[in-house]
């Protein structure tokens, strides 16, 4: 929905629950037997993120290296969201399940998104030994996306004001959970499964080219110095945001006259709302609970 159109009416906000031990919401997991048994091939590539950490952008590389010289047309006329499926969304508004999408899928490998805590994810991705691409962002532009983006996709719980939002992100009031637990989780895991490339989110906005050359290593690819060049311009933020076929524009649930679900994209924003009370209750609290000296995020560059 643009800013010009009608305002859609939307369903009533879903209210959180504890679910195996996570915050989620019945979008998330009212197909829950299909998304645990779910059959992944050998050549399926997971993403998977923390909300609002880049998700998008990694979607598109991957895509773009995959697809982009092969089947160009899919770029312009197919949206994100059907090109690689979120794996456990189920929404009457939002097309087939993930589910549904992920199977009916004609590609070859099929990139498949999933915002689910390592604990959670379907055992056949480890059985099948897939590639998994997992992307964190440091907690305090984390939260600040999350807040914005919750207040504008309806498919969230109401965030309510941005102090009471902080706490909730704090405490893992919020979809998907604690992230100290999330970012965490998936990074223990590389200690015993190597098929797992872990990425930040500031390290791609630092360098792209750096990390897009280490992503395909990983993944065992060799596009040319030409693909890797319009590739890194393609996924440029602001290229992005006025992509149709990438900035959700097209997707119901959002009210694009509240905020944008392509807002800034950079690192440092959470400066512009954090006061230094809420700064240094932050830090205070991150202390306790990334207690891991190896998993280092920065708040800037």
């Amino acid at each position: 929905m643009t800013d010009d159109q009608p305002k859609m009416e939307l369903p009533p906000r879903p209210e959180l629950f504890d679910f195996h031990g996570i915050s989620l919401t019945h979008y998330f997991t009212d197909t829950w037997e299909r998304v645990q048994n779910f059959k992944a091939r050998p050549d399926d590539i997971l993403i998977a993120t923390y909300p609002k950490a880049g998700t998008t952008w990694v979607s598109y590389i991957l895509d773009l290296l995959y697809f982009g010289q092969t089947a160009p047309d899919r770029l312009t006329s197919m949206p994100i969201y059907t090109r690689v499926p979120f794996l456990e969304i189920r929404h009457k508004l939002a097309l087939d399940s993930g589910i549904d999408l992920v199977e009916n899928l004609p590609t070859s490998p099929r990139i498949i998104k999933t915002h689910l805590p390592v604990q959670l994810i379907p055992k056949s991705f480890w059985e099948q030994t897939c590639k998994i691409v997992y992307v964190a962002r440091n907690a305090k532009d984390n939260v600040v996306s999350f807040f914005h983006f919750d207040r504008m996709d309806f498919i969230e719980p109401d965030p309510g004001d941005w102090k009471s939002y902080l706490h909730k992100f704090m405490d893992g009031k919020v979809i998907y959970g604690s992230w100290y637990d999330h970012v965490n989780g998936w990074w223990k895991k590389k200690e015993t499964y190597s098929n797992l490339h872990y990425m930040f989110y500031e390290d791609i906005t630092e360098d792209g080219a750096r990390e897009l050359d280490k992503l395909c290593s990983f993944l065992g690819l060799s596009p040319s110095l030409e693909e890797k060049k319009q590739i890194i311009d393609e996924v440029q933020f602001d290229n992005m945001k006025q992509n149709d076929m990438l900035n959700y524009s097209s997707f119901p649930n959002m009210d694009f006259t509240i905020s944008k679900f392509m807002r800034k994209g950079k690192v440092g924003d959470w400066k512009n709302h954090f006061t230094v009370a809420q700064n240094e209750e932050f830090d205070e609290d991150y202390k306790r609970k990334m207690k891991d000296p190896t998993l280092q995020f920065r708040t800037e560059i």
